[in-house]
């Protein structure tokens, strides 16, 4: 069970969203991904370890793993290893479904007058098909992992989005079912939201800086407007 929406949680100027785990059920289809790469790469890897890394920069995410090795990636490995996996997920996500109530929560946003983007540490091409996935209208405002040098869990992505929406940080909410996304939005002066879809629990989120967490993403369309 969520924990629930806390009184500070004010409705939003603009809302930045992640999108693996949190608009689209791919958070397994990216573990599997992680999971070939590195076996491909012979560089040992634990599941659990990689789930928990799922929704950070790929070539970050490497590192990481490397590191439990006592091994020490350079620039262009990491960045070899992060293009592979983003190929490996490619053949992999073949019919991604958006998850329970995104549907419902964007369209929300939209009948709210509410101005939302995409901000995601996947690489271009790993987004087209789960975008589609969303059916929307028009193509959503979409911030990717090679729009900046630092994905998450630094906060430029969630930055280089706000300014897309012309929203000042402090007054928009960053969605996401990963620690990054709480991370990355309390380094941008964002204000935290947490969604169990992902990889991460309740109290992961809260740890890593949510002040509030939902079972799903339609559990906030009543904070939309003020009451």
């Amino acid at each position: 069970m969520a924990a629930p929406l806390t009184p500070v949680l004010s409705p939003p100027a603009a809302v930045i969203c992640d999108l693996d785990g949190t608009l689209v059920d791919t958070v397994l289809t990216r573990i599997e991904a992680w999971m070939r790469t590195f076996a491909e790469t012979g560089l040992p890897a634990d599941r659990d370890h990689v789930a928990s890394l799922i929704g950070s920069d790929g070539k970050w995410l490497a590192e990481r793993v490397a590191e439990r090795t006592n091994r020490s990636l350079t620039a262009d490995e990491a960045e070899a290893i992060d293009r592979r996996a983003g190929e490996q997920y490619g053949a992999l996500n073949t019919d991604p479904r958006p998850l329970p109530g995104a549907g419902e929560f964007l369209d929300a946003l939209d009948a709210a007058g509410s101005p939302w983007a995409v901000a995601t540490s996947s690489r271009p091409a790993q987004v087209q098909v789960s975008l589609a996935a969303l059916r929307r209208e028009a193509r959503p405002v979409v911030v990717d992992g090679l729009a900046v040098e630092r994905a998450k869990p630094e906060p430029d992505l969630l930055l280089a989005a706000a300014d897309r929406l012309a929203a000042r940080p402090s007054d928009c909410w960053c969605v996401g079912d990963a620690r990054w996304d709480m991370l990355a939005a309390v380094a941008a002066a964002m204000v935290p939201v947490g969604v169990i879809t992902g990889a991460a629990s309740a109290a992961d989120l809260r740890d890593a800086g949510a002040v509030a967490v939902v079972d799903r993403l339609d559990d906030l369309i009543g904070l939309l407007r003020p009451a």
